[in-house]
C-alpha cells in the first residue's frame, strides 16, 4: 500500500489512544446530529444521511448547501478547513482547502507608486480573488471519506441554486450593507439584488449558473472545476475584471492534510486547526496559561482577568510567529508547550491589567470575517467541524460571467504593506505578506473536545474573535455545561492590539466592569452581537446527542436516530466505496501531506431528478 499523507505521527495518536475511552471504542452514538448556519442546510445535511450517507457525505452536502444559501458568509469560490475524526481507526485529520495567492500576486500588487495602499483594491473586484479550496475539499471528503457518490451529495445545493431559496432578514442585512460593491459587477447585481436593490424578504434568489457548475462538479470532480469549461470562464472572467488568475493557478491548486494541533488543559484533549490557521495554536496557548490558575476556584471578576490576560498574550504569539507553515517557520512545539506558556504569563499581575505596549510591540495580523461554521456528529462516530469563508461580506462582489461563481476576497487576508489596517482595522507583520502560492493566515478554529465521558465539537465565525469565542466555549464545556451554554453565553474579546477589551452588551455587569477597570482594563462595546457558533456533545456515559445552534444566527440544530450501518452500501445510485479505497491514496512528490487525486471520470452516475 502506498505512503499516506494521513499517517498521525506517534505523540498524536498516543494522545488520540488515551482519549478515546472504553465507552467511545465500544459503542457508536446511535444517533446523527447537525448544526449549521441555515436551516436548509441542516436539511440538506439530514437528506444525506437518510439517503445511506456518513458524516463526511453530509458535510458535503452541508457545505454545499451553505454556499447556495449563504453567499455573504461562503462559496465554492472560496475556501474551508475540515477537522474530521474517523470512528474505525479513531484517526483524526485536519483538511486545508485555504485559498492560494495567484502565482502572479506580490508584495506590492495593491500599493501605488508612493508604496501606500490604495483602498478597497484588495477588498473588491477580480483581483482582489485568491484561487479557491472549496470544490476541491468537496470532491476530497466524498472520494476518500464518504459512502455516496460526489454527485448525490451534491444534488441538495444544486436544488437550492435551481429552485432558489427566500430572502431572510440577515440576507437582507449583508446585502444592504454590500449593495453598492454588489451592484458594481453586473453578474453578481444580477444574482443577489433586485433591480439594483436589496431584495424584499421573501424574494427568491435563483442560480442557474452556479447549479450548473454543481452538477459539473458532481460529475466529473476537480476536473470540472479546476480544468476544462468552467476553469476557463473563471480565468477569462477574472481578467476582464482585472484580475490576474491563470489556468495554471487552477490546475496547480491542492488539498492539503495537515496534521491537527493537539493539547491539554487538565483532563481534556483539545484537537484543533493547524497552521494556515492560528486557530489551534493560540487556544493551545491561552488554555495552557489558564491551566496554571485555578479558575474553579477564583470569582468571576478574576477569572475574567486572567482570561483576558490569557487572551493578551496568546494574541501576540499570533502576531509575531505564524503564517502559512510552507512558507514560513512556525514554532508549533515551543508556542503549545506547557513551559512557554509560563514564561509569558510570569508577569500577570492579579491587581492590575498588563498594558499590551509593555510586550514587545508586534502588530496583530488581519482577517476578515465573514465565514460559516457546521458541525456534524452520525450514528457510527465519525465527526466533522468545519468552518468556510468567503472573507468580507460576499467576497470580492464578483462573479465570472456563466460560472456562477462568486469570488472572495481573501487576498485581503494578506498583509498588503506591514502595520497597514485592512478591512477591520487589523495590521500584519512579514510572515503574513503577500507571495505567489502562499495562503493567508486565517483564525478559523474547528475543534474537538474530548474527555473521559464527553466529545465536544464545535467552531464559529468571526475574524480573530474566532479564538476567543472558541475558547469561550471550550471553557463552558469544561465547566460541564450543555451545548446550549457553549453557543449563547456573552462574548467578550482581546487580541493584543487594540489594547481593549471588545465585548457584546451583556458580557458584564456594572459591578465586574468597574472593578475591571480599576485594574486598568479598558472596554469597547461591540455595536452588534457577534459569533455563529454551531456545537454538538456527545455524552459517553448516557450515550445521549445534544446540539446547539447559536441564537445571534438563523441557523437549527437536529438530533436524531440513525442506524449504525458501516461498511453497507446503502446508495442506489454507486457501490458504496470500492473505487474510493484507501490505498488510491498518494503523497504528493512536490508537497508533503498534499493529495493529488485522479479524479478525471471518476464514474459518479447522473443523480435522478438533476437535469442534464
Amino acid at each position: 500500500m502506498p505512503a499516506r499523507a494521513s499517517v498521525r505521527p506517534v505523540l498524536a495518536l498516543l494522545l488520540s489512544l488515551l482519549a478515546a475511552t472504553s465507552a467511545e471504542a465500544a459503542r457508536e452514538p446511535g444517533k446523527t446530529a447537525i448544526a449549521s448556519a441555515h436551516p436548509l442546510a441542516t436539511a440538506a445535511g439530514r437528506e444525506i444521511i437518510e439517503a445511506g450517507g456518513n458524516a463526511f457525505d453530509a458535510a458535503v452536502a452541508v457545505a454545499a448547501a451553505l454556499a447556495v444559501v449563504e453567499p455573504y458568509s461562503s462559496g465554492i469560490g472560496g475556501g474551508a478547513f475540515f477537522l474530521l475524526h474517523r470512528a474505525i481507526g479513531q484517526e483524526d485529520l485536519f483538511i486545508d482547502a485555504r485559498e492560494r495567492a495567484p502565482l502572479a500576486a506580490h508584495e506590492k500588487l495593491y500599493l501605488d507608486d508612493q508604496g501606500e495602499v490604495i483602498p478597497g483594491k484588495s477588498l473588491n473586484g477580480a483581483l482582489a480573488a485568491a484561487i479557491p479550496g472549496a470544490p476541491a475539499a468537496l470532491v476530497h471528503l466524498a472520494l476518500y471519506y464518504g459512502r455516496l457518490p460526489l454527485d448525490r451529495s451534491l444534488a441538495p445545493a444544486v436544488r437550492l441554486a435551481r429552485d432558489g431559496f427566500p430572502v431572510t432578514e440577515r440576507y437582507l442585512e449583508m446585502a444592504t450593507f454590500r449593495q453598492r460593491e454588489l451592484a458594481a459587477d453586473p453578474e453578481t447585481g444580477e444574482l443577489f439584488l433586485d433591480n439594483g436593490e436589496p431584495p424584499a424578504l421573501g424574494h427568491v434568489i435563483r442560480q442557474r449558473d452556479l447549479a450548473d457548475t454543481l452538477t459539473q462538479l458532481g460529475r466529473q470532480g476537480t476536473a470540472g472545476f479546476y480544468g476544462g469549461e468552467i476553469a476557463d470562464e473563471l480565468v477569462e472572467g477574472v481578467r476582464a475584471g482585472g484580475g490576474i488568475w491563470t489556468a495554471e493557478d487552477l490546475a496547480q491548486y491542492r488539498i492539503v492534510e495537515r496534521n491537527p494541533i493537539v493539547g491539554r488543559y487538565r483532563d481534556l484533549q483539545i484537537i484543533s486547526a493547524p497552521p494556515p490557521s492560528s486557530g489551534g495554536i493560540v487556544l493551545l496557548e491561552a488554555l495552557n496559561i489558564l491551566e496554571g490558575y485555578p479558575l474553579a476556584e477564583v470569582d468571576a471578576l478574576d477569572r475574567t482577568h486572567l482570561v483576558v490576560e490569557a487572551m493578551r498574550r496568546a494574541y501576540r504569539d499570533r502576531a509575531e510567529y505564524l503564517g502559512d507553515p510552507d512558507f514560513v517557520d512556525v514554532p508549533v512545539a515551543r508556542l503549545t508547550d506547557k513551559a512557554h506558556a509560563r514564561e509569558v504569563a510570569a508577569d500577570i499581575d492579579m491587581a492590575k491589567a498588563t498594558p499590551s505596549s509593555s510586550l514587545k510591540p508586534i502588530a496583530p495580523p488581519k482577517e476578515g470575517d465573514h465565514t460559516t461554521h457546521f458541525s456534524i456528529l452520525d450514528g457510527e462516530g465519525n465527526r466533522v467541524a468545519a468552518t468556510l469563508s468567503v472573507n468580507y461580506p460576499f467576497g470580492a462582489c464578483y462573479t465570472p460571467a456563466g460560472s456562477g461563481v462568486l469570488l472572495n476576497n481573501e487576498m485581503d487576508d494578506f498583509s498588503s504593506r506591514p502595520l497597514t489596517p485592512n478591512a477591520y482595522g487589523l495590521v500584519g507583520v512579514d510572515a503574513n505578506a503577500i507571495a505567489p502560492g502562499k495562503r493567508p493566515l486565517s483564525s478559523m478554529t474547528p475543534t474537538f473536545l474530548i474527555t473521559p465521558d464527553r466529545i465536544g465539537i464545535l467552531g464559529t465565525p468571526g475574524g480573530s474573535r474566532i479564538i476567543s469565542m472558541v475558547l469561550l466555549g471550550t471553557l463552558e464545556f469544561a465547566d460541564g455545561k450543555a451545548p446550549e451554554s457553549w453557543v449563547s453565553r456573552p462574548r467578550f474579546h482581546h487580541q493584543y492590539l487594540p489594547d481593549e477589551i471588545l465585548h457584546e452588551a451583556d458580557a458584564f455587569d456594572e459591578t465586574t466592569r468597574s472593578a475591571l477597570e480599576s485594574r486598568g482594563h479598558v472596554f469597547r462595546l461591540s455595536t452588534r452581537d457577534y459569533g455563529n457558533m454551531q456545537a454538538i456533545l456527545w455524552d459517553l456515559e448516557s450515550n445521549a446527542v445534544s446540539a446547539a445552534s447559536d441564537p445571534r444566527g438563523e441557523g437549527t440544530a437536529e438530533v436524531w436516530a440513525t442506524p449504525v450501518m458501516v461498511g453497507e452500501d446503502l446508495s442506489d445510485e454507486a457501490p458504496a466505496n470500492e473505487r474510493y479505497d484507501d490505498s488510491s491514496f498518494e503523497r504528493a512528490p512536490e508537497e508533503e501531506g498534499s493529495f493529488v487525486p485522479e479524479l478525471e471520470g471518476f464514474g459518479n452516475e447522473p443523480v435522478p431528478g438533476v437535469e442534464e
